[in-house]
């Protein structure tokens, strides 16, 4: 991403608390940034190529990205430039079957049949298992083709410790473990966690101006609360304590309403979370603790609405944020296929709309 851009996003996710002053684009006094997650289920089919094309053609994903920077100036894109392979790249370094497709992201096999068998994993090592040193290697060179071009790799992503273990037992098998099997399931979560860690360090290694990270986890949604509290909250709070200089994203877009209060002192900087939460509450409850992004329907409105359609969903998110404070203008979720440009327009248009 552009470094403007990069630190308009920044101070905005650092410093836009309640009582705060606005630091990214005014709408009527207050400040609104738009921001959206974007990787592979949408990408492709966006430029009108093939996953397998987007995956595989360093030329096509490094088109398809600057395309996105040019066409959409006002948009702040996350983690920008990512080279991502769908979820598959961390379950691929504990050997998981990978199946590519030409028009989907890549499908995941589980590679843990009995819980027992945790005790059997290693946290993978980035720079030699699955399709990890593959992403190290395109990074060294994508950096420095970005650098001719203006663009930078300001952050770095990783799918979440719940994440990868339910693709690596099966999610419904995961979640299963969890109440009949908690000593081998926080072991199988240590292991995850490690992995985690791992991973961002050895991306932020690789690269020259990290500043930034994002974990991507579902699952932790998933929990009542006291599960969280067992088997996620000690997990997300490991890792985001690991990177104590960076700015911190976490993205969770399952409607779970009853962790917000706990999920806020992991210790990061930005949630994105559920259209289905309603964004007035959300903010009411965490909005004075972390920076929200959010609340556009991905599907239902960003996807099958039409432009005057996300506008009016957009504006009333920010009437809900007091203005937008403490708001980054964003879908509950990341992009889905099938967005239009036109509907991405109208998203950044209700920005710049006199509350």
């Amino acid at each position: 991403m552009r470094l403007e851009a990069w630190e308009n996003f920044k101070r905005f996710a650092l410093h836009n608390r309640k009582g705060s002053e606005p630091v990214g684009q005014a709408v009527d006094g207050h400040a609104v940034l738009p921001v959206l997650i974007v990787d592979s289920p949408w990408l492709p089919g966006f430029v009108g190529i093939s996953h397998l094309d987007y995956f595989t053609l360093p030329d096509q994903w490094m088109k398809t990205n600057l395309y996105l920077e040019e066409r959409f100036p006002e948009v702040v894109f996350l983690p920008g430039f990512w080279i991502e392979y769908g979820m598959a790249v961390e379950p691929s370094g504990f050997g998981c079957k990978i199946k590519f497709w030409e028009n989907n992201p890549p499908s995941i096999s589980p590679v843990v049949t009995d819980i027992a068998q945790v005790s059997r994993l290693e946290v993978p090592d980035p720079a030699e298992d699955g399709l990890m040193p593959l992403v190290l290697n395109l990074y060294r060179f994508m950096e420095k083709e970005l650098k001719i071009r203006g663009q930078h790799i300001k952050m770095v992503a990783a799918r979440g410790p719940l994440a990868i273990a339910a693709h690596l037992r099966g999610l419904s098998e995961f979640l299963m473990d969890l109440k009949l099997y908690p000593v081998e399931t926080k072991e199988l979560l240590n292991i995850t966690t490690q992995t985690v860690i791992r991973w961002l360090h050895a991306q932020i290694d690789r690269l020259s101006e990290v500043e930034g990270i994002m974990v991507l986890d579902d699952v932790v949604g998933f929990l009542s609360p006291e599960d969280y509290l067992e088997f996620a909250h000690p997990y997300l709070g490991e890792i985001f304590a690991s990177f104590r200089n960076m700015v911190k994203v976490y993205h969770n877009d399952t409607p779970n309403g009853r962790i917000l209060e706990p999920l806020a002192e992991t210790g990061f900087h930005v949630l994105n979370f559920s259209h289905k939460l309603d964004i007035g509450e959300v903010y009411h409850r965490i909005g004075d603790r972390v920076c929200l992004m959010g609340n556009v329907p991905p599907l239902d409105v960003l996807v099958y609405g039409n432009p005057e359609e996300v506008r009016a969903f957009a504006v009333e998110c920010i009437r809900k944020a007091e203005g937008g404070r403490a708001l980054l203008l964003s879908a509950g979720g990341g992009a889905s296929p099938g967005m239009s440009a036109e509907n991405l327009d109208a998203l950044v248009q209700a920005t710049k709309v006199a509350l």
